[in-house]
């Protein structure tokens, strides 16, 4: 990858974790300063629904922050921009659509092949159907 297309990924994601750590920090203030409870249980059943809900999304935060981090210490050390898995090149375009990818196009296909197999497992219970033949074949 080319010194100037790195230094422009550089530069964008530390603007994006500077965002996420702000907006963040905003958050959890906000959800901290609201721990009151409420005279009508309909009421309270709503806030801590929405609660709920918030923390999900700050623990999600969290995480995007993290891969930033990573991301970003890659940079430092000359690995952005190389699969995880294959060590094959992530191509630019990949990269501008997604900054803090690890994996390149075929590999990240594979994984999420794979990840659909095993859902599909999961969800039959790993059971076989019955073909038209009368024999059976695997359900997946």
């Amino acid at each position: 990858m080319k010194k100037t297309d790195l230094a422009k990924f550089k530069k964008v994601l530390e603007e994006q974790l500077v965002e996420l750590q702000k907006d963040a920090s905003v958050k959890l203030v906000e959800a901290n300063s609201n721990n009151s409870a409420l005279p009508d249980v309909n009421d309270q059943a709503s806030f801590e629904t929405e609660r709920n809900f918030e923390l999900r999304i700050k623990d999600r935060e969290r995480k995007l922050i993290s891969k930033y981090q990573k991301v970003l210490r890659k940079i430092d050390d000359g690995t952005y921009g190389v699969c995880e898995s294959c060590g094959g090149e992530i191509g630019v375009k990949r990269l501008q659509a997604r900054p803090v990818t690890t994996l390149c196009i075929n590999c990240k296909s594979e994984m999420e092949a794979e990840e659909r197999r095993q859902e599909n497992l999961m969800q039959h219970g790993g059971r076989s159907i019955k073909g038209s033949t009368g024999g059976s074949a695997p359900f997946v």
